[in-house]
């Protein structure tokens, strides 16, 4: 099982920058590709990026590809979010979850194939 606390939310002027990390625990988080996925108020939950176990294949969703990386660092089991050029449609909260199948060689891009969610880490880009 593994356990997860985002940080690195916060408020920024469009067009600026934020770093965002997910802290895991557990020691089977080398076997899981990671995802990072947003909700905006009154919406659902969805995709923003994943990346698989080894650190390889990461995938985007179309609205933050070339703005936004994913990166892991199983050492440290850490998993990160560079968000560059923000838009105010960014303005979301940010949750990272493990994929619920381990060593799976293409990351998934579905909500539900994903599970154990932290709390979550608020974004906010003003206009």
């Amino acid at each position: 099982q593994v356990q997860l606390v985002e940080s690195g939310g916060g408020l920024v002027q469009a067009g600026g920058s934020l770093r965002l990390s997910c802290a895991a625990s557990g020691r089977t988080f080398g076997n899981y590709a990671m995802g990072w996925f947003r909700q905006a108020p009154g919406k659902e939950r969805e995709f923003v990026a994943a990346i698989t176990w080894s650190g390889g294949s990461p995938n985007y969703a179309d609205s933050v590809k070339g703005r936004f990386t994913i990166s892991r660092d199983n050492g440290k089991k850490m998993v990160t979010l560079q968000m560059n050029s923000l838009k105010p449609e960014d303005t979301a909260v940010y949750y990272c979850a493990p994929d619920r199948v381990p060593l799976r060689m293409v990351v998934t891009t579905r909500v539900s194939d994903f599970g154990s969610w932290g709390q979550g880490t608020q974004v906010t880009v003003s206009s």
